[in-house]
């Protein structure tokens, strides 16, 4: 019997602000795991800290509510440790690009099969209020009261440009695409990021649902999202503009994969031992 998005609900209930963005992408996984039919025995989601890393409570997979910044390197291990699972790492934009920037485009260019959802509020909720790596310039917050005079970080350039296999945008507020997004990222064979516009309506009173709605756009028409530098291409021309899909998809072989290869010619018996083995 097929289930439905209901088996994937936690014990918790969402301690989220009423309205918050992030609500749209938990309902867009509970969809995509239930339209692949996913068993929740084999799914692990990881998050660092954050508003949006409050996630893996509110799923009845296996979890990780991990350190700050450390998501991804949490997320690695586990599909190291234990190939079987999907892995799921979930984050904000805050997580993922300032403290936990330094293990992105590694995560990244050695495409390791696990799929990265940052929920991107372009501010800082968790703590009230202060301002984000993606925050625009000139943005006015409790941290920044003359404005923001640091240019906001893309993050699906610097998935292009760090060697991602699967780059795509999507909006809470679209939970039906975003669900699609996701299945597809979760099928692919290797590092699969997802930049999802998840509003904060407590703390962000400039990027909110208005602001984004009256932005996004799909892809264009006949647009293949085979070609790095076209999509690295769009994105530098969006100017107010934001387009959502998939935007980047190539094959490439996994860390994965390679270090089973690797365990073959080097006689030895798990992923672990052969990654100790080279530090």
């Amino acid at each position: 019997m097929a289930r439905n998005p209901q088996d994937y609900k936690g014990t918790l209930k969402p301690t989220w602000c009423p309205g918050c963005g992030d609500f749209g992408v938990l309902t867009a996984l509970f969809q995509a795991f239930a339209r692949l039919d996913l068993d929740p025995n084999n799914i692990a989601v990881v998050s660092g800290i954050g508003c949006s890393s409050r996630l893996p409570g509110f799923v009845s997979t296996y979890g990780i509510h991990g350190l700050h910044g450390r998501a991804l390197p949490l997320g690695q291990g586990v599909k190291l440790a234990n190939p079987k699972l999907e892995v799921i790492v979930t984050g904000g934009d805050g997580d993922a690009f300032a403290i936990g920037g330094g293990h992105f485009p590694h995560a990244a260019r050695r495409n390791i099969d696990l799929t990265y959802i940052v929920m991107d509020n372009r501010i800082y909720g968790l703590t009230k209020g202060q301002v984000a790596p993606t925050s625009s310039l000139d943005f006015r917050t409790v941290s920044s009261p003359y404005g923001n005079f640091e240019a906001p970080v893309k993050p699906v350039v610097w998935a292009l440009a760090s060697g991602a296999t699967f780059v795509a945008r999507g909006f809470s507020a679209k939970v039906g695409e975003l669900a699609e997004i996701l299945m597809k990222a979760i099928v692919h064979k290797g590092f699969a990021f997802i930049d999802v516009l998840s509003p904060c309506i407590t703390f962000n009173r400039t990027d909110t649902f208005k602001y984004f709605q009256e932005r996004v756009v799909p892809l264009p028409k006949g647009y293949r999202p085979n070609d790095r530098i076209h999509a690295l291409q769009l994105i530098e021309q969006e100017e107010d503009r934001l387009h959502l899909g998939i935007l980047y998809q190539e094959d490439r072989q996994t860390l994965d994969d390679w270090l089973k290869k690797l365990e073959t010619v080097a006689g030895r018996s798990t992923p672990q031992e052969l990654v100790l083995r080279q530090r």
